[in-house]
């Protein structure tokens, strides 16, 4: 008997393949380091933009079917309609049973309905990891009859993700927060969760020269620059920033803005309305996303901690190490495992992201001499995070799961 190499899909039924979100970054940076030890299939819902030659296999759970989704990448809540729902799960299951014989380990990206497709391909003898990232809270106010209708999907969502987690054999959370939060709103036991943070690729997010990288963006040289990438969606709140912004004074300073989403027509108009000096780059390739990086003098991850439960962010953001892997300080809000990445005045600055926080900051920023010197101890921060360590504990997880089972699902003639 020889022992032949895992074959695992690692499938995320919420996303689409779009190199510009993080969760689709997230997804495959673990899927190339897994490779090392595994034959990897990555599967989402759709697959919206070829990617170049890599150690593991693309697929689409839907591929016939055609989405846009204009920069979102969780297609399962396009609507919230019930009848979607109900289309798409029998698409899952159609996707278990076809692919059932192929894989010996499924994991499942989490999503709207978490533990679904695992309990699916569960059913035809195949295991499953969760890889959760959230718990999702609602935090919009109930007034309508649309919302109230948008409220009890939530909740039946929530419900049977709780259900099907609580069936999963094992859960990887991405955080110690995280794991908490399964354990108390979902009932999960917590001797089926291990907590296995993100890695960060430090062939694409390293130091790069200032000067060079503005001048080939057309950015001042002698501006101090605050940079955000990502979203601009109820996760991310740029408001307080743009606010206070209107409120002091700082000529040299400038505040540049890479991404998108719901929020940035509101931001454009109110930064345009107090001619304050705000650059929106809209979305770039995400090679392009460390010449960025390497522009500015403070990147900031200015989370919404009351879209999160009990105000705090639970999951692993990817920006602030992708951010201090570059050798740039950081400022953020002192919330859960932010609190692990970032040293407070040393590798950046914790404080609410509120506009009287911001508008103090301002009032005795720190030199750009001051945030280089933070910007190198972010980067050593960091250093010791990687995607192959990571995915090594993936591939641990995934062992320990199959091992009862070594003579019939692994090992091979």
């Amino acid at each position: 008997m020889r022992e032949q190499r895992l074959s695992i899909c690692y499938a995320a039924p919420g996303q689409a393949l779009l190199s510009t979100s993080g969760p689709t970054r997230n997804i495959l940076s673990l899927a190339g380091a897994l490779s090392q030890w595994a034959d990897v299939t990555v599967a989402f819902r759709s697959v919206q933009e070829p990617i170049k030659a890599e150690p593991y296999r693309v697929i689409a759970i839907e591929p016939h079917r055609e989405y846009y989704i204009g920069g979102k990448d969780d297609l399962a809540t396009r609507g919230l309609n019930p009848l979607s729902h109900i289309s798409y799960l029998q698409a899952l299951r159609s996707f278990s049973m076809r692919w059932a014989h192929t894989y010996d380990l499924i994991l499942e990206k989490g999503w709207r309905l978490s533990g679904f497709l695992s309990a699916a391909f569960r059913l035809r003898g195949v295991p499953g990891v969760l890889v959760e990232n959230d718990v999702r809270r609602w935090s919009e106010p109930v007034g309508d009859f649309r919302t109230v209708g948008k409220y009890i999907l939530h909740s039946s969502a929530q419900f049977l993700a709780g259900f099907y987690s609580r069936r999963v054999p094992m859960i990887i959370a991405e955080t110690d927060e995280l794991k908490t939060m399964l354990v108390r709103q979902r009932g999960v036991s917590p001797d089926k969760i291990a907590v296995v943070g993100l890695g960060v690729n430090h062939t694409l997010f390293y130091p790069k020269d200032q000067a060079a990288a503005r001048t080939s963006l057309g950015i001042s040289l002698a501006a101090t620059v605050l940079l955000y990438v990502g979203g601009m969606d109820k996760y991310h709140d740029l408001g307080p920033i743009i606010e206070a912004l209107t409120r002091v004074s700082l000529p040299a300073l400038e505040l540049h803005l890479v991404g998108d989403g719901e929020n940035q027509t509101q931001y454009e108009e109110r930064a345009r309305r107090a001619q304050i000096p705000v650059q929106f780059h809209g979305h770039v390739p995400h090679s392009m996303v460390p010449e960025y990086i390497a522009a500015a003098d403070l990147c900031i991850a200015p989370y919404r901690t009351n879209a999160f439960r009990n105000h705090l962010v639970t999951f692993s953001t990817l920006k602030i190490p992708e951010y201090m892997a570059c050798g740039r300080p950081v400022v953020s809000v002192p919330s859960g495992n932010i609190q692990k990445l970032i040293e407070d005045q040393v590798s950046g600055f914790l404080f609410p992201n509120d506009v009287y926080s911001w508008v103090s900051f301002f009032a005795a920023p720190p030199s750009r001499e001051q945030l280089h010197g933070m910007g190198r101890a972010a980067a050593q921060a960091v250093q010791p995070l990687s995607w192959e360590k990571t995915a090594a504990r993936y591939f641990e997880v995934c062992q320990d799961l199959l091992r009862p089972n070594t003579g019939s699902s692994i090992a091979r003639d």
